[in-house]
């Protein structure tokens, strides 16, 4: 019979199934959703257990290595310093303060008059320089045997001033960061590169920015400004013993009439700065570090000179006579100790070479005047002179150091 045969099923039925009732797809879910939990809260056991055992690891571990320490005797760690020699005596004089930064760094003053440690005061000779100070070999001479009575600032236009200098050198590494400086075109509203020159106002900043330098050493007492033509005129015993005996600064400062002094002077400048407040003097200046910081601090009459000191004006000439005059007279000497003959006239200075230079010559620039120092008088006028060419070092290395009186 019909109902008796076997019946053939087609492979394709065999994966048919029927439409999915609610009720399926419901267990669907919830098998779905505990599979998902079951394999979440696996997950996280065995996690635990790997956690567990690398806990167990580093138990064991830390506890081999305190009974090693508790048998052997270790150094006790070192305690990081605060850096306090680095705050008053910088090892490295190159930083990346602008001059903004660096001149209110310099001028903060502690009200503690008690130093913390034992300071020893020092000289800071601070060059100003167009390139290497050339005279280098006679200055190493001079300080010879006086380390850790004073340092070293060098300002340069020209970026390889150190190139040539060995590590050996007293000069190594003295370069004091040289901002770009740039004057403000108000028409154009843009900045003009404008490098140091002498006789302009930006002169002025360049030593502002030497003192500021010279002044993050609290150890600095005394600061000298030199160029790369000046020598010592005694050796560094005298030099160091007659500034900080001083009781007086040395600037230069005095009242000219006619078209180079008060001829110079600009109306503009009235009322902060009038016409018989007008100084003129040498730039070559030393000060003790209580004016310096005066000096880098004026934010009063350096710019009126900033403003209205151009042309004909040389603010190199009359800024500091002028303002130390008018602030701080009252301890100023009114002199400079660095010797320029300006007897032939001109712009410009006499300039020494080879042919100069000898013994007597020495002589009478270390004795030919007298001044009052200390409210006495028959002391030297004179420390350093200028402007020596490098074409007189070789008679001055051979001259000097005998004239002088430097140590061997």
């Amino acid at each position: 019979m019909k109902n008796n045969q076997n019946t053939v099923v087609s492979p394709l039925k065999l994966f048919h199934t029927p439409s999915l009732q609610p009720s399926n797809l419901l267990s669907l879910i919830l098998f779905f959703a505990f599979g998902l939990c079951f394999g979440i809260l696996l997950t996280f056991q065995l996690n635990n257990v790997s956690f567990n055992l690398r806990f167990n690891q580093f138990s064991l571990s830390t506890t081999t290595i305190t009974t090693a320490a508790a048998s052997t005797s270790f150094p006790p760690p070192s305690t990081p310093k605060i850096g306090l020699e680095n705050f008053i005596h910088p090892s490295e004089i190159m930083h990346q303060m602008t001059d903004r930064e660096l001149i209110w760094r310099a001028s903060m003053v502690p009200k503690v008059q008690k130093y913390p440690f034992n300071r020893i005061p020092k000289v800071a000779f601070m060059f100003l320089t167009r390139g290497p100070v050339v005279l280098a070999p006679l200055w190493e001479k001079f300080f010879k045997g006086h380390d850790g009575l004073f340092n070293i600032y060098v300002h340069s236009s020209d970026s390889s001033a150190n190139s040539t200098e060995s590590k050996q050198s007293v000069f190594y590494g003295r370069r004091i960061p040289s901002k770009e400086n740039y004057i403000y075109l108000q028409m154009f509203v843009s900045y003009e590169f404008q490098p140091v020159q002498w006789g302009k106002v930006n002169m002025v900043e360049a030593e502002r920015r030497l003192l500021a330098n010279a002044l993050l050493d609290f150890s600095n007492q005394r600061f000298v400004l030199l160029s790369e033509s000046c020598i010592p005129l005694f050796n560094f015993s005298t030099v160091y013993s007659y500034l900080m005996n001083s009781n007086q600064n040395f600037v230069e400062s005095y009242d000219l009439m006619g078209p180079v002094g008060r001829g110079r002077y600009n109306r503009k400048m009235n009322p902060t700065i009038k016409l018989h407040d007008w100084r003129k003097g040498s730039q070559w200046f030393e000060m003790e570090r209580d004016l310096a910081i005066e000096v880098i601090s004026d934010n009063t009459y350096f710019p009126v000179f900033q403003h209205y000191c151009n042309g004909s004006c040389y603010a190199d000439e009359h800024y500091l006579p002028t303002f130390v005059t008018k602030k701080f007279g009252g301890k100023n000497s009114k002199r400079t100790l660095t010797f320029v003959d300006w007897s032939k006239g001109g712009p410009h200075p006499s300039r020494y070479t080879r042919n100069d230079i000898t013994q007597q010559f020495l002589e009478k620039l270390r004795s030919g005047r007298h001044c009052e120092y200390n409210g006495k008088k028959g002391h030297p006028c004179y420390l350093f002179a200028r402007k020596f060419t490098l074409h007189a070092l070789d008679r001055l290395l051979r001259l000097a150091p005998k004239t002088m009186h430097f140590n061997p």
